[in-house]
């Protein structure tokens, strides 16, 4: 869901701070207001698919429609993010919750590559440029996947494995991996829209040649599967290949709907969390929520250079994704399937098992890296008598209940951006994700999974 934008200053200090049942009446009143409100990314268009029962974001109808009538939207804050503008020197937050020198003395990301199914990745900043492979690949128009003309791709691509450069404290979660640049959609240009079709080719070209991991930050317009689309994330799964996406950002108001490809089974489905290790309240929760991540002042790597704070489960996706490519590396022979039990084994959750908000709980990079190096292929639930109760982050000033309050509050009124990528065709919305992978979700989804 796209939302006005605020200053950046008003974006890092702010974050979701609705989730669960938990709200004061008054954090229930603003939630309502926010779902009544049709608010949209400064400097662009939030709708959505012409076919859809009811717009997840607003705007207007009238411009920027495919070939087939279907709307694309790309909530990108482009009055307010200036491509090729300054650093930004501080350490982004969702680094600073990381012991980062514990992590990288265990790995680096190095020897792994993600494929980056997104609008394309721009070569031209410097700490993306070294992370590139030359084997990327464009599915509209004549790209390489080495532009990006609307910035999507090339942030998610910074949160996994931007390089480590003077006068930033950001980089990567995997500053050594490597990005394989598929752009299967172009971004604001109304020419060149990607769909299922292209995605799916994305898909079985990194198949083709044979990443890791593949990270979509994209969900589709239409609530049912694509036949292709089902058919090339099962190549990937068959492939050993671990496939992550985003949950969704459109749970402001509540809602549960699944969306593809991260409610294919094999894929992991990244929720969004804030600062406080709660859900964040765009995004979207239920059964096929596998874990959560950073999702709230996401800054990132953005086209010609610099960097930009964004908000969207677009983000948390590929934070799991670099914190997986950490994890090949030191585990080579371990499975996707291995991969994604030891990310849930360890993360911080609420309870004992997993739930609808965070999934198995928000990920622990550095426990996912030590302690028992056992690979296990499906996590289990705590011990009643030993759950893991999440601890908030500290921030900087206490909260007080009115203050935590009035923080909800100045963050629907001003609105924050959540950064979103509907794309239309076929359906696909960048947006963001979801995902299931246990037997029972797999049997549950059997009648709308088509060819899965």
């Amino acid at each position: 869901m796209a939302i006005a934008a605020t200053s950046n200053e008003q974006r890092l200090n702010a974050e979701a701070v609705t989730p669960r049942l938990r709200r004061t009446r008054r954090a229930q009143r603003v939630l309502v207001a926010l779902a009544a409100l049709s608010l949209t990314a400064v400097g662009s268009v939030a709708p959505v698919a012409a076919d859809s029962a009811e717009p997840s974001d607003g705007g207007s109808p009238s411009e920027g429609r495919t070939q087939d009538g279907r709307i694309p939207d790309f909530g990108l804050d482009s009055g307010e993010c200036k491509f090729g503008g300054k650093n930004i020197k501080s350490t982004p937050w969702s680094l600073q919750r990381v012991l980062l020198d514990e992590l990288w003395s265990e790995a680096t990301g190095e020897g792994v590559t993600v494929a980056v199914i997104d609008t394309g990745v721009d070569k031209g900043n410097r700490q993306i440029r070294p992370a590139l492979e030359s084997s990327g690949k464009g599915f509209v128009g004549k790209s390489t996947g080495a532009t990006d003309t609307n910035g999507h791709g090339t942030r998610v691509a910074g949160i996994i494995a931007a390089r480590k450069v003077k006068g930033t404290g950001f980089s990567g979660i995997a500053p050594e991996a490597k990005i394989l640049p598929l752009q299967y959609t172009g971004g604001d240009d109304p020419e060149k829209q990607g769909d299922a079709k292209t995605m799916s080719k994305a898909i079985l070209h990194a198949v083709s040649k044979r990443v890791e991991i593949i990270n979509i930050s994209s969900d589709t317009v239409k609530k049912n599967s694509d036949p292709d689309l089902a058919a090339a994330i099962s190549k990937a799964v068959d492939a050993g290949i671990l496939v992550v996406a985003a949950a969704g950002n459109d749970g402001a108001n509540g809602k549960s709907e699944r969306t593809y490809p991260a409610a294919y089974d094999g894929v992991l489905a990244v929720a969004a969390s804030d600062r406080n290790n709660e859900r964040a309240f765009f995004s979207q929760s239920g059964d096929f929520v596998d874990i959560a991540a950073p999702g709230v002042g996401m800054v990132s790597t953005v086209p010609k250079g610099g960097q930009c704070p964004a908000d969207g489960t677009s983000f948390s996706a590929p934070y799991v994704a670099g914190v997986a490519a950490l994890m090949y590396e030191k585990y080579p022979k371990w499975t996707a399937d291995q991969i994604s039990a030891r990310l849930a084994q360890t993360a911080d959750r609420p309870g004992a098992g997993p739930d609808e908000q965070l999934g198995w709980g928000v990920v622990d990079p550095v426990a996912a890296l030590t302690g028992d190096d056992t690979p296990q292929d499906e996590p289990v639930p705590d011990k009643a008598d030993q759950d893991r109760h999440v601890t908030p982050m500290k921030l900087t000033v206490g909260e007080s209940k009115t203050e935590r309050t009035q923080r909800i509050s100045v963050y629907v009124m001003t609105a924050g951006t959540v950064l979103t990528l509907l794309i239309g065709g076929t359906a696909i919305a960048a947006r963001d994700y979801r995902r299931k992978r246990s037997d029972a979700r797999a049997t549950a989804d059997a009648g709308t999974a088509g060819g899965r």
